[in-house]
């Protein structure tokens, strides 16, 4: 298949409000996102930058440089056939060279990060809607938002510390799930699969391996895909574990990624839809 449809990964380094893309390069990125209010992590490896470049994001993303604006790293996958997706997004926290002689430049992110360090106060009127609070949540943390909950009206809504938190104390208004995924909060009832968001799994469309039950729902491997999102339904068939089969609402979605080598998966953990 990769070779009927070859692999696209492209990474792009934002320093100083300007974006620049790399691809064509050995690029492998090993991540994890959730479907709470825990940071999206995600490290990836590029191989065969010049050493210009490799010294410019090393001394740009160092936590002594002055320069405080936050430091973004954007990856896009997918394949010819279909174009590359937004994959993840996030704040760099450190940038490292490996040893030579095959010198690789390892670049470590977590979601929202540079918010953590942003301190504000909000408070709401005695009942506010849940839909008008998340918005402004979503302003707040300079993101789009994706609202499928069942709104309602929040009495007395107050919340002082770091922005990234209100992600959290969202969640705790009610049965929520509240993430951030890439570039926007999610916000929707506690486990209800998004719309519009479903993954039919087999072995025709990329299951690798048996899927494996969990305490409380499915752990499975398949092909990277441009359908599957965290907080999407995840439909299984397995004709070699049928008690696995049926409707999964994703929860933890991992992802192990190389534009040359084997790794090209998503490893999904999901509850019963």
């Amino acid at each position: 298949m990769s070779e009927l449809d070859p692999r696209v990964v492209i990474v792009g380094i934002e320093t100083n409000g300007m974006i620049k893309k790399y691809e064509g390069l050995h690029i492998v990125a090993r991540g994890t996102k959730f479907g709470n209010a825990n940071q999206n992590e995600c490290e990836i490896k590029i191989a065969n930058l010049d050493k210009d470049t490799r010294d410019y994001l090393i001394t740009e993303t160092s936590p002594f440089n002055k320069n405080k604006s936050p430091k973004r790293i954007y990856l896009y996958v997918g394949r010819q056939s279909t174009g590359a997706r937004l994959f993840y997004v996030g704040d760099i926290t450190r940038a490292t060279p490996t040893q030579p002689p095959d010198i690789e430049l390892s670049i470590k992110a977590m979601t929202g990060n540079h918010q953590k360090g942003s301190v504000i106060a909000r408070n709401h009127s005695a009942k506010t809607p849940l839909s008008e609070i998340a918005s402004q949540v979503a302003g707040d943390l300079n993101m789009k938002l994706v609202f499928e909950a069942t709104d309602k009206n929040i009495g007395n809504y107050s919340f002082t510390g770091s922005a990234l938190r209100q992600v959290e104390k969202l969640a705790d208004t009610g049965n929520l799930n509240v993430y951030i995924d890439d570039d926007k909060i999610v916000v929707k009832d506690y486990g209800v699969p998004m719309k519009n968001s479903v993954r039919v799994l087999n072995l025709e469309t990329g299951l690798v391996g048996i899927p494996e039950l969990t305490d409380v729902g499915i752990k499975v491997k398949y092909l990277i895909d441009q359908a599957t999102s965290v907080g999407g339904l995840l439909r299984v068939e397995s004709k070699l574990n049928p008690a696995a089969n049926g409707n999964y609402t994703i929860h933890k979605l991992s992802f192990e990624i190389a534009s040359r080598d084997t790794p090209f998966y998503f490893i999904a953990e999901a509850t019963r839809a």
